[in-house]
């Protein structure tokens, strides 16, 4: 059973606008580079909504990978510097592994990237450009489809036997600099979440085409935040899971413009690992 009614309506909350997907016919696609002439770079339109967002740290330990798609944990790092590739691949990476491996209990875990993101004011989102802009669409990394597709692609020789097991696409990410009042996360309470509201969307690489989920408005869903999260605090959103028993399988976030922000907030920073978890069951 999911959070008791009672005690989310007593939670402090924030009205914020969110950027639903605006109804299409065809199936969404963005280009990850630019686009071909002619052609526009997403047709992923938005279709913005005001929603409540509740404060979540009051009830933090209530929430599960599991029931929700998402957690709040604590996880300090000896990091210095995330700009620098090098040592976030040295000392971030393994412990990343370890901290996941042993909160999740699981056989394995592979870490595939990480984005750095920093809010610059009127900005475009770049890759390959330096620090990423917050992703300010409502938004699942993956789908039934690319989720097992990412092992196939990161662990080709071992893929098959590993499917045979239950896999998670587990993303980790916390703020490079806190406590975090800028364009905070927010998170989808994922049993308020049905299949419908799924809408596979193409995410075109020069390489290769990927697939995320967009997401269609549900007055139903029910949103959470974690204000002035701290470097020592990470969360954890479920991407994508191959279980099939019940579980969240997809964890729907984003970034949004809290109204409470004050106006000489520092821009968010922040740094995201996504992983994939292995259990043999």
């Amino acid at each position: 059973m999911g959070l008791q009614e009672t005690r989310i309506e007593s939670l402090p909350f924030v009205i914020a606008e969110l950027n639903y997907l605006a109804p299409t016919t065809a199936k969404p696609r963005t280009y990850a580079f630019d686009a071909p002439p002619g052609e526009p770079k997403s047709t992923s339109l938005p279709e913005p909504h005001q929603v409540p967002i509740f404060d979540a740290r009051l009830i933090a330990h209530n929430f599960s990978l599991d029931r929700e798609g998402f957690a709040l944990v604590r996880h300090p790092t000896r990091v210095k510097d995330f700009y620098d590739e090098e040592e976030v691949r040295a000392v971030y990476y393994p412990a990343v592994e370890a901290f996941l491996r042993a909160t999740l209990k699981a056989d394995r875990v592979v870490i595939f990237d990480h984005t750095v993101r920093k809010r610059v004011e009127g900005a475009p989102d770049i890759r390959g450009g330096g620090p990423r802009q917050p992703a300010t669409r409502v938004h699942v990394d993956q789908t039934v489809v690319s989720g097992a597709n990412r092992v196939r692609e990161h662990l080709p020789d071992e893929a098959e036997e590993l499917l045979k097991g239950r896999v998670q696409v587990i993303n980790l990410w916390r703020p490079i600099r806190g406590p975090l009042r800028d364009s905070p996360l927010a998170m989808t309470d994922g049993t308020t979440v049905a299949p419908e509201d799924l809408v596979a969307s193409d995410l075109i690489y020069p390489n290769r085409r990927g697939e995320t989920y967009s997401v269609k408005y549900n007055p139903n869903h029910r949103w959470f935040y974690v204000p002035e999260m701290t470097p020592d605090e990470a969360l954890l959103l479920k991407c994508y899971d191959s279980a099939t028993d019940g579980r969240t399988r997809f964890g729907p976030h984003t970034a949004f413009v809290d109204p409470t922000t004050p106006a000489d907030a520092a821009p968010r920073e922040s740094i995201e690992v996504r992983t994939l978890v292995f259990h043999k069951q």
